[in-house]
């Protein structure tokens, strides 16, 4: 597979759950300052008027706030890894140029951008509701799928074509 692209890509995927991680490092107080901030203006939350409800759903929606900035960071790494192997892979079989490079793309495209969507939640969750949030920003969740059909089409292409034969140097 002579593309490199759908490489760049995955490697644009790992970079991105590789930084987060360092800005959580470097400063996760400021995730956390910005999602209080965001829930601060949550209309939802401000029309609760006890004040013992209202504290509890803050805490609550914090902690799942914040577990969306992670899910970000979990699902680039994760899938970014995930894409590099299956990128890999498909550049080793012998199935015609025009189908892996289809594949390749679709894997590196969608695994690239699904995670966006719990980054997005992340930002824009506290203010609008975290539901919401993932309903304005579905369409990068729709990308799993894309990711799901680079995955089948490379289990087709390993069930119908042979790994390509190494010869030693």
């Amino acid at each position: 597979m002579t593309n490199r692209v759908p490489f760049l890509i995955a490697i644009l995927t790992l970079i991105g759950g590789v930084f987060i991680s360092v800005l959580f490092g470097a400063n996760e107080e400021l995730f956390k300052n910005k999602i209080i901030e965001g829930l601060k203006k949550n209309e939802k939350i401000n029309l609760i008027q006890d004040p013992a409800e209202k504290a509890e759903m803050l805490k609550s929606e914090e902690e799942k706030n914040w577990r969306y900035y992670q899910r970000f960071h979990f699902h680039s790494t994760g899938i970014g890894a995930m894409v590099m192997g299956v990128l890999l892979f498909v550049s080793f079989l012998s199935a015609p140029e025009k189908l892996k490079i289809t594949t390749s793309y679709l894997v590196a495209i969608g695994g690239f951008l699904y995670p966006y969507i719990w980054l997005f939640a992340a930002i824009y969750g506290p203010e609008l509701g975290r539901g919401v949030a993932k309903e304005k920003f579905a369409i990068l969740g729709y990308m799993g799928g894309v990711f799901l059909i680079g995955l089948f089409m490379s289990l087709y292409m390993a069930s119908k074509y042979p790994l390509k034969t190494i010869k030693p140097v």
